[in-house]
């Protein structure tokens, strides 16, 4: 991974998008719900106020307007404040 995150902050790979049909009407991508859930690519170093908890590998879940979209070599990536991840899945 070429991106690394600073501080407090982690790059998440959001979980796909559930694909669903209604009656033989398949909902576009613009319609279709953000997952809310994802797994951490990256982590910063955290900050002299906040130790990262967080590390590669860990499922989390998130909030639903958290974090900035970017794109990087045709996958689209979350960056976020440690502080806006809500649960980490076990």
């Amino acid at each position: 991974m070429n991106i690394k995150p600073l501080a407090d902050r982690v790059l998440i790979e959001p979980a796909a998008a559930e694909t669903k049909t209604i009656g033989g009407i398949i909902i576009p991508d613009t319609a279709k719900e953000k997952p809310l859930q994802g797994t951490i690519v990256a982590v910063g170093g955290g900050t002299k106020d906040e130790e990262m908890i967080l590390k590669e590998g860990d499922q989390v879940l998130y909030g639903k307007y958290a974090g900035t979209e970017i794109e990087h070599e045709g996958k689209k990536y979350l960056i976020m404040r440690q502080s806006d991840v809500v649960a980490i899945l076990g």
